[in-house]
Formats: C-alpha cells, structure tokens, sequence
C-alpha cells in the first residue's frame, strides 16, 4: 500500500525531489517512470537524490534537471550523515513535492526535514513488480497518469561505437547480450548452456556476435565464453562502465541475462530480454514489458527460495531449462518462428 499526501492545486507541482538509494537495477528501474513526467509534463522540474555509486546514467541521460549524490556506499550511518549536510542544498531548491523511491529511515527523515506540501512513499511490501509499485507511488501524488517510457535520449556519445570496433564488432552483424550475471551461486544457469544457446543460434544467425559486459571479477566466465565463441564473441569485461553498457545495450537484438542491473537496463529501453530468474522474486523485480520474458522458479514447491546456495545443489530452478528452450523462448519473444 502506498502512502501519500497528495499534491492537491489543478496544475502539477512545479519542483520535485526524487529520491533512490538502492543498488543500481533498482534505481535503473524507476527511470521509465519518471521519464513519462519529463515526456507528458516538461514544465515539472524533477530532482533525483541517489548515491554516487548508481548515479552515472541518471546524470548522462535527459531526464532530470538535477542529480544530487552522496557517497558513503551502502553504509547507512555514513548516508546518513551526507544525506544531513545535503540538507541546505536541498532546502535551497524549495521543493513542492518529494516521491520517496527508497522508503527507509534516511529517506523519510530527509522527506520531513524538508517540510514538503505534498509527498509519497514507495510500497515495499506488495507482491507485484517495482516497476508497478514505482508506478503507483508516482501516480498517489497527483491525479497525472504515468506510462512506462523507453527511449531515453543521452547527452552525448560515450564511445559504444569506437569500444565495439576495437574489440573485434565485425560492421552490420547483430548483437545479443550473453550475461551470467548472477551475483551468487543459486542464480547461475550453467555456463555450457550459454555457449549451446549461442551455437543454435548461430545456426540461424551466423553473423551475430555475443557482446560480455561483466565485471572484473566474472572474468573467469568471459575467458571460458570467449574460448568457446572465439570471434562470435565480443568480451568487454571490465572494459565498460555503466553508461557505456546502458548505450550498446540500445544497439542490440536481444539480452539474455540472470537477475542483474544490466538485465534491467535491457527492459527499460524496450530491448527484448529474457531473464533467467532461480531464486530470485519475479513478482518483486521482474522485467517488464511484452518485451520482455521471465523464467523463474515461482512454479516449484522449493522457488522463489532467496538463498544464495542451492539447497539441493543442483539448481535444479534454472538447470531445468535446456538451451533449446531458451532459443525457442527467443524466437518467440522476437517474433521470429
């Protein structure tokens, strides 16, 4: 349920204070909706309060006209302390309304301290998606209607292109996404059946190549892709920082992905992605969109468990899923078959 004091006057409040501190799929997560204020209501000026962490794409695309940012990584008492000597730079802005994303002490203490006329908060508890929960906080607020929005435009080339070509981008052939992103054990699917997935597809779209955006310390995984792809297999592992990864993924056909940040930042720009969920909630961080497809485990007696380990070994929730299923999965999300 969300809780709000809603903006009450016939025209929209002219300012308002965004605020999101969660890990960077999160945050990714909230910008189609706000995007549909900036798109539908251009004369509303919204601000977003967000860590320094997550802060590089809401600062590199149009959408806010302000990102205000703290450091402190996720320790809650050093947010808390930046969060209060933010405190005069925010009362100088004189907001009218704050939509609280992030609904936790920091956020609704910074929410009273401002003395806002209008506010609402995030439901953090309702089984259905953040992005729906996102979408009802905005909309408590004032009587505007908000869409999912997902063409974002940036404020200038961050070197997708020149990265692509340096790293092997063969001119014309398609890209997919390959990601074993997940960060634990439970919310792995095997390796080999990436690289089977990929060779089946192959079969149909030779000139494809598989773009890696993993972190450094995946690199283990990379090097296996890379071995088995060879040139079908762009590795840019450590090599791309978030912005640079948010603008390839607009280039690309299809993103294959466990539960991640990067997965998010597939859906929100309506790119057709498949996401590969084990113990993870569908209900709670789905993608979304008839783009979009989620295979998870909420259909077994063991699933959606949390945990980081699989209690049976096996992670019998994503194991099950052969590589031909997911190509069929594909072809169909893309209309393909």
């Amino acid at each position: 349920m969300v809780h709000a004091k809603p903006w009450s006057a016939p025209k929209p409040p002219r300012k308002i204070l965004v605020m999101r501190f969660q890990a960077l799929g999160d945050t990714i997560i909230t910008l189609p909706y706000l995007q549909s204020i900036r798109d539908s209501y251009p004369s509303v000026e919204i601000h977003f309060f967000t860590r320094e962490e997550v802060s590089m794409i809401p600062k590199s695309i149009h959408l806010f006209h302000n990102v205000i940012t703290i450091a402190g990584g996720r320790n809650a008492k050093i947010q808390l302390i930046l969060s209060l000597l933010k405190l005069p730079v925010l009362w100088l802005h004189r907001y009218d309304a704050v939509i609280d994303l992030q609904n936790h002490k920091i956020s609704r203490l910074i929410r009273k301290l401002l003395g806002v006329k209008a506010w609402s908060e995030f439901d953090k508890y309702s089984p259905i998606s953040a992005g729906e929960r996102t979408q009802k906080t905005i909309e408590s607020l004032w009587s505007w209607k908000i869409s999912m929005r997902t063409k974002f435009v940036l404020k200038r080339d961050y070197g997708c292109s020149l990265l692509l070509s340096e790293n092997g981008y063969k001119t014309n052939n398609d890209l997919v996404v390959l990601n074993p992103a997940g960060y634990c054990s439970s919310r792995n699917w095997p390796l080999e059946s990436y690289v089977n997935f990929a060779k089946k597809w192959l079969t149909q779209k030779p000139t494809t190549q598989f773009v890696l955006l993993l972190l450094p310390n995946q690199k283990p995984k990379a090097d296996y892709l890379k071995a088995k792809l060879k040139d079908h297999c762009i590795d840019l592992t450590g090599k791309a920082n978030q912005i640079v990864a948010f603008q390839l993924i607009q280039q690309c056909r299809l993103v294959l992905s466990e539960d991640s940040g990067l997965m998010h930042m597939a859906w929100t720009q309506g790119i057709p992605t498949i996401a590969l969920f084990s113990s993870s909630r569908k209900d709670w961080s789905g993608p979304q969109g008839s783009w979009s497809m989620c295979l998870d485990s909420s259909d077994l007696e063991c699933g959606p468990c949390n945990l980081e380990v699989c209690k049976y070994g096996d992670n019998r929730c994503l194991t099950r899923y052969e590589p031909g299923l997911i190509y069929s999965s594909a072809c169909e999300l893309l209309s393909l078959t």
